[in-house]
């Protein structure tokens, strides 16, 4: 299983530079192969929120953005929930002083410590701190 990182995702449908080969990778994904988070849901909204309020999209392209996800999220991907322990394991990785990644990146990394899913990501701190604490990532790089 493949847990999808928002950093993927925020590139798969919005205009960045590793967006075409992240909308790439995530064509050929096999349905059910790839699950994001309850997390993921929060984070892509708030990153094309930021979007908008940056000038780095309009909001209508923010609303298609959304549409695409949104779809994508029922047809094509499981969504894991976020739990009390899942907090508790995230923060079990925070107190980790070599983990040097934020409160929501310990969070994306405790959800797939529990359900045995190696992370794709854009982000190299995530994949490094994965590392860290047993968790398989992958930059986008080597899963393609």
């Amino acid at each position: 299983m493949r847990y999808l990182d928002t950093s993927l995702v925020v590139a798969a449908l919005t205009r960045e530079a590793r967006s075409p080969e992240a909308a790439e990778w995530l064509a050929i994904q096999p349905v059910g192969s790839v699950v994001i988070s309850d997390w993921v849901i929060t984070e892509f909204s708030a990153a094309l929120s930021f979007k908008v309020r940056t000038g780095q999209l309009q909001a209508s392209e923010r609303w298609a953005a959304l549409t695409t996800f949104d779809r994508f999220t029922e047809e094509a991907l499981e969504v894991l929930p976020v739990s009390r322990r899942s907090f508790i394991t995230a923060a079990a990785f925070a107190n980790r002083p070599d983990v040097a990644v934020r409160a929501g990146d310990v969070l994306h990394l405790a959800l797939a410590a529990e359900h045995g899913a190696e992370i794709i990501t854009l982000d190299r701190r995530l994949a490094a701190s994965g590392q860290l604490v047993g968790v398989r990532t992958s930059m986008l790089d080597a899963a393609l």
